[in-house]
């Protein structure tokens, strides 16, 4: 639709400064107003089936019965309206709803300020300070609640059969629980599909990580279509690969390289704690497992009595390690340096870290699905050096790939 510039420049013939225009009762604001209240007088014509004063109203069983007021909230703040009524009270308006008190996109500026982290409180504040909309803690969870229905349909929706990478890991949160704040366990699921693109297969919860709930988690993803995972990347947690190869016995599983750094560097203070990375560095980036091995052992030489906790855990958990090195370069840069659990992790707790705690579990995977929703949206490039890992997986592994 044009519109005519001879009544653009009438209605701008007293405009002097931007809040004429765009202030609070500016002529944008004016013109919505009027715009949407001479639409619903149109639809309440098309409605009754005739024009207002016509005669042919006169016996038609309905007709014009007066307005109602209603108050709008929206990004152009409140804003008063008349909406028109009919006798039989059979007219419901389509572009502004019935019940609707809120303007359309305002419910996606309050979701989108959820999934950024920030708390009902703080929300309230920026409507109020952006908008000079006043809104009610009800309203935000009213407006965030109607994402559940979404994510329950994401959460059992059909998986791709095959996934050459998958990272399984769990991240700790806060929980009210039966009059008790409790530290819960977040299950993550990301699975690397043919393509090369990152995807966030599930979120699940649990009162503590372990490997007996880690095996309903595959034996969901099972359920859900997945047939076969070429390699899973866990942390150290005992049970753990047994769970998943229950499932999928042809997976390999690969203890997670960063997991087991991390665990290390907790026992050196923050001086050592840069050569001591350099030299574990020197063990996980060997050309083999035997060059792997003399790495160590140099590394228990040196360290072992400042720290023999160290060694001795990449020890205990070295048949879990040694998967890496028959890998070729390819899918090793795949499986350590795209590193999708942490770098997810991080942005999660990016989020909530405002939050000492959440008030139930529906709250945690609330505002958890939204976050990852906005982080899923920068997954649109297939991680880095893919072709030459997936050329590599069809030969490392045979005819497991999909025929496209």
């Amino acid at each position: 639709m044009t519109i005519d510039n001879e009544l653009i420049d009438n209605l701008l013939k007293d405009y002097k400064k931007p809040e004429d225009i765009i202030g609070e009762n500016g002529l944008l604001k004016q013109l919505t107003k009027q715009l949407l209240e001479r639409a619903m007088a149109a639809e309440l014509t098309e409605h009754v089936g005739y024009e207002k004063h016509e005669a042919a109203g006169n016996k038609s069983g309905n007709s014009r019965n007066g307005k109602s007021a209603k108050t709008l909230k929206g990004s152009f703040g409140t804003m008063p309206i008349e909406v028109p009524r009919d006798r039989n009270g059979t007219f419901e308006p389509q572009i502004i709803e019935k019940h609707q008190t809120r303007f359309t996109g305002f419910d996606q500026n309050i979701i989108s300020l959820y999934a950024r982290g920030l708390s009902t409180r703080e929300i309230q504040q920026h409507l109020e300070e952006i908008y000079h909309v006043e809104v009610s803690p009800a309203l935000i969870s009213s407006v965030t609640d109607e994402v559940i229905d979404e994510v329950k349909t994401w959460q059992n929706r059909q998986l791709d059969e095959v996934y050459p990478i998958m990272y399984l890991d769990a991240i700790q949160f806060k929980v009210r629980d039966g009059g008790h704040v409790r530290n819960k366990a977040i299950y993550l699921a990301i699975g690397v599909t043919v393509s090369g693109l990152k995807e966030v297969l599930g979120l699940w919860i649990a009162q503590t990580e372990g490997a007996k709930f880690w095996l309903q988690v595959v034996t969901e993803l099972k359920n859900r279509g997945v047939t076969d995972i070429f390699i899973a990347c866990v942390d150290g947690l005992k049970g753990f690969p047994e769970a998943i190869e229950t499932v999928f016995p042809q997976t390999e599983v690969q203890l997670c390289i960063v997991h087991l750094v991390r665990h290390s560097l907790n026992f050196v203070g923050w001086k050592q704690r840069k050569e001591v990375a350099r030299d574990l560095k020197a063990i996980y980036t060997s050309a083999t497992e035997a060059e792997a091995e003399q790495r160590l052992a140099e590394f228990s030489l040196k360290w072992d009595a400042k720290f023999p906790p160290i060694a001795k855990s990449w020890r205990s958990n070295w048949a879990r390690v040694i998967p890496f090195f028959a890998h070729p370069p390819e899918i090793r840069r795949v499986i350590y340096t795209t590193n999708a659990i942490e770098s997810l992790n991080m942005s999660l707790r990016k989020v909530t870290k405002a939050r000492g705690s959440f008030p139930n579990d529906e709250a945690v995977f609330k505002l958890l699905f939204l976050a990852l929703r906005n982080i899923a949206k920068k997954w649109t490039m297939p991680v880095h050096d893919w072709k030459a890992a997936l050329n590599r997986f069809a030969i490392v592994y045979e005819n497991r790939l999909p025929v496209e």
